[in-house]
């Protein structure tokens, strides 16, 4: 199964998402839209499993 890192940039009020294969292997990497200050408060405390469902979304987008 896949992992997937957050990475919070405050400033920015965005996530960084980088998801890595089971050798620890870079497969992607995806930023969030904008969110506001409320939206970004709650995601601080998201699970593996949150940031899953939210890749399912539209509300990213890839980075390269």
């Amino acid at each position: 199964m896949n992992t997937i890192k957050a990475t919070a940039n405050n400033s920015a009020k965005t996530f960084t998402l980088r998801t890595y294969d089971s050798n620890g292997k870079l497969i992607a990497k995806y930023r969030t839209i904008r969110l506001s200050n409320d939206e970004f408060e709650s995601c601080m405390n998201n699970t593996q499993n949150d940031w899953r469902q939210f890749l399912k979304s539209s509300d990213y987008y890839p980075v390269n």
